[in-house]
């Protein structure tokens, strides 16, 4: 048997493989990300969401990653917004606003429905490679609440749903989960009193929370937080009450869970931990196995996850705006006029997988 309702599934190329095709139709996921490599074209790009949804029997998630700056999966197509921390270092709400809009515009234009944004991760180490340079509002967790929340609420004013990243502390790791698994010594009572805070005072605003994959062994000595049902189902959900938010992975395609997990039996433990939904955004050809994996797993445990997936597929997703040149082309010279106001730093940013996908 297989269950693919439960994965997140990445694309090879610009145009759907018949391979590609057959697949998603027989394993009908709840969604699909895109990344830069997907992207050739704002025409292009339209074409392929449109695609996904007609091989979908419900609305499917058309996810991608625009934060802004250099994780940016629009750059060949479109200027970037400006990076958080720029947009930080000004503290004009206005400007966030804006940023937040017109990513939303865009993003719609194109057929997308969710944007794996805001970054929620404290600055804790900003020097360390650890794949947040240029990524994280800042350090004090009241700045990250007024700031990213500014550009959270202006994002789903557009009618792209949002998804705050990496609970419970991305920021605490040393290094970059695409190439191993981060190890950070924090406590559940350091994490209480400034990592998860804009978390619990953003919750009524956050559609979506994706999980680090970095281990907390002073929390959980067996697993990473996004394997870990302590992190997840005991201290996200019923401690701090995210019982009907959607919960997904980051990438198990990361190095941080290959080096130590098979597929199949790191999305056995991810759905197990409290996750609803795997995300596999390269190795799409292990789909298969993944949702065999889940087809395994205890009915009480899918459902659950399928009844919150549902949930936020009604309540949450927005179809894309009619396609029009003008309004591309509108929003495209917005974004470069607000981009061409914050110069962005250079020589900060490390060389991270994240930027090149």
């Amino acid at each position: 048997m297989l269950d693919g309702s439960l994965l997140l599934l990445g694309l090879s190329g610009p145009e759907l493989t018949p391979e590609e095709a057959a697949l998603f139709r027989k394993l009908q996921p709840a969604g699909y990300i895109l990344f830069t490599r997907n992207i050739v074209s704002p025409q292009q790009t339209r074409k392929l969401t449109d695609d996904l949804r007609d091989l979908s029997s419900d609305l499917p998630i058309l996810a991608i990653d625009q934060e802004g700056g250099r994780v940016t999966r629009t750059k060949d197509i479109a200027p970037a917004a400006p990076s958080p921390p720029a947009l930080a270092a000004r503290k004009d709400f206005g400007k966030i606003a804006d940023a937040a809009a017109l990513t939303g515009d865009l993003l719609r234009l194109l057929g997308f429905n969710l944007n794996f944004a805001p970054v929620l991760d404290l600055d804790h180490f900003p020097e360390t490679q650890n794949a947040l340079r240029g990524r994280c509002w800042g350090r004090d967790p009241q700045r990250v609440i007024d700031y990213a929340g500014h550009w959270n609420r202006w994002l789903r004013k557009r009618h792209i749903a949002s998804c705050a990243k990496h609970f419970p502390a991305g920021g605490r790791a040393l290094s970059d989960p695409h190439h191993d698994l981060p190890s950070a010594p924090a406590t559940l009572e350091e994490l209480l009193r400034e990592d998860v805070i804009p978390y619990t005072a953003l919750m009524p605003e956050l559609d979506a929370v994706m999980l680090a994959h970095v281990e907390f062994p002073n929390i959980d000595p067996d697993f990473p937080a996004s394997l870990s049902p302590r992190v997840i189902r005991r201290f996200l959900r019923d401690q701090l009450g995210f019982d009907k938010h959607l919960v997904l992975t980051d990438d198990l395609d990361m190095g941080a869970i290959t080096t130590r997990y098979g597929r199949g039996e790191d999305v056995k433990l991810a759905i197990t931990a409290g996750n609803d939904l795997a995300m596999i955004c390269h190795r799409t050809d292990t789909a298969e196995a993944a949702a065999r994996a889940i087809a395994g797993l205890p009915r009480w445990m899918t459902e659950e996850a399928r009844d919150r997936v549902e949930r936020f597929r009604r309540k949450k997703l927005h179809g894309p705006l009619v396609w029009s040149d003008r309004k591309w082309e509108d929003t495209r010279n917005a974004l470069a006029s607000l981009a061409a106001e914050f110069p962005e730093e250079t020589g900060t940013a490390n060389h991270s997988p994240v930027q090149e996908y």
